[in-house]
């Protein structure tokens, strides 16, 4: 078998490492980005976003010439058998989502594509954008839908060992050869992972062909379901703050249950990131243009935007005013283990308690250069945890590694007598605090 050219169009999260892992399979891939400094970045051999093991897999592939980074479609999809598009679905301003990036990347390609190319949408779309695409594209040209289910932070580990990779469209062939890439990039997984530094696992992923609208509602669908899940336990939480109980121990023993499953039953100071948000309320979006309810997912989204100033009246409810106290903010990406802020929680917390007229800091070891546009300007950004001293609250807004090793010893020269440690992600067990001169509140706890 000859050796099959890709190109990948958009290096963000998703794009950047789909094609570096490909180019690890036996794949010749360009990967196309616009962006001056992200493109530099990666012809340097790094990511410009933080993910374990990603830097070694760019780098290597750079090197040797099987990843080619390139800012020009003419260089790289006229010699491409098969085109991802990876490009951006923002929200605009209604919640549905902004899909001029992928109509012009369609538009770009179609001029330029040859005969018998396979075009695949990888990006997040609502349900019913591949038909649209599709007009856009020559005849000989095949499309599939090809969804993503990567966890940021755990990218490369999920893209290499799946639980299920899912191809939709109305070309069986295509659909097919389309699975087979990823048949590919399994059979060389263990010794990508090993290069990357990241465990191997021993999960056997399914394959799954469906229809092309099949495909496109089952990305959302997941997404929206976790994200349903996160409010529910969050609506439990603020019950459970009223009734004196705790939330993680009714968590544990209801997610028992095999029917249901613990996984994202975790209440805390909502979801955030460029998924969940985006994918409610696109789902949200093309339920209203079909004319369909669907009020339990905006009740979710309802629930999940209230929680940054649930937790922010909870430490007022504690300690009173907030004007000219400190307070610290410690975790800014939306989640451990990336640099991502879109959402984030941790952002939307400082923000409100700078409004009512607090002392604000902030520190996250990979994300403060993400989170500095998005904060207020009176918060300051640290670069570390040393000059966090005698505040009136801390918050721990994100479950990095770093902050779940700290005890109540760690805290005590960061809070003043009478204030609160905030555990905005319920990473810490209340009893361990309880010698302290700490005052330790959680959600739902």
């Amino acid at each position: 078998m000859s050796q099959k050219t890709i190109a990948v169009l958009g290096a963000g999260y998703v794009g950047l490492t789909t094609a570096a892992l490909l180019a690890h399979a036996e794949y010749k891939v360009y990967v196309v980005e616009p962006n001056a400094e992200r493109l530099n970045a990666i012809k340097s051999g790094r990511s410009f976003f933080f993910e374990d093991g990603i830097d070694a897999i760019i780098k290597k592939a750079v090197d040797t010439g099987t990843l080619i980074p390139t800012d020009s479609y003419e260089q790289s999809v006229p010699d491409a058998d098969i085109v991802f598009s990876c490009v951006g679905t923002p929200d605009n301003p209604d919640g549905s989502s902004n899909l001029s990036y992928v109509f012009g990347a369609a538009e770009q390609s179609a001029q330029l594509m040859k005969s018998g190319t396979i075009y695949v949408q990888k990006s997040t779309v609502p349900v019913g954008t591949g038909k649209k695409v599709m007009e856009l594209l020559n005849p000989g040209v095949h499309y599939v839908s090809n969804p993503e289910f990567l966890r940021e932070g755990t990218a490369v580990y999920d893209t290499l060992y799946f639980d299920r990779v899912v191809a939709g469209g109305d070309d069986s062939e295509s659909v097919e050869s389309v699975l087979d890439i990823y048949r590919q990039l399994e059979s060389h997984r263990d010794t990508i992972a090993e290069l990357a530094g990241i465990p191997t696992g021993s999960r056997k992923g399914l394959y799954i062909s469906t229809k092309l609208n099949s495909a496109e509602l089952i990305k959302v669908t997941a997404n929206a379901f976790l994200a349903l899940k996160i409010s529910f336990a969050n609506s439990i939480a603020i019950l459970s703050d009223h009734v004196d109980a705790d939330v993680v121990e009714v968590m544990d023993a209801v997610g028992a249950d095999e029917r249901i499953g613990r996984a994202f039953l975790n209440a805390g100071r909502g979801y955030g990131g460029g998924c969940f948000p985006k994918d409610v309320s696109g789902l949200i979006s093309s339920s209203i243009e079909n004319g369909v309810d669907m009020d339990v997912m905006q009740a979710a989204q309802s629930i999940n935007a209230s929680m940054p100033g649930y937790i922010v009246e909870k430490i007022r409810d504690s300690i009173g005013s907030l004007a000219g106290k400190k307070v610290a903010v410690l975790g800014l990406a939306f989640k451990a283990g990336t640099s991502d802020t879109r959402k984030s929680p941790g952002i939307k917390i400082a923000n409100i308690l700078d409004e009512f007229g607090a002392e604000v800091s902030a520190y996250d070891p990979q994300a403060n250069k993400e989170a500095k546009d998005d904060l207020n300007d009176g918060i300051v950004l640290y670069d570390s945890l040393d000059p966090i001293e005698d505040h009136a609250a801390i918050i721990i807004a994100t479950e990095w590694p770093e902050f779940r090793s700290f005890g109540a010893q760690d805290f005590e020269s960061m809070i003043i007598d009478g204030g609160v440690l905030v555990d905005a992600v319920n990473i810490y067990n209340p009893t361990s605090f309880s010698e302290s001169n700490l005052r330790y509140i959680g959600v739902g706890r």
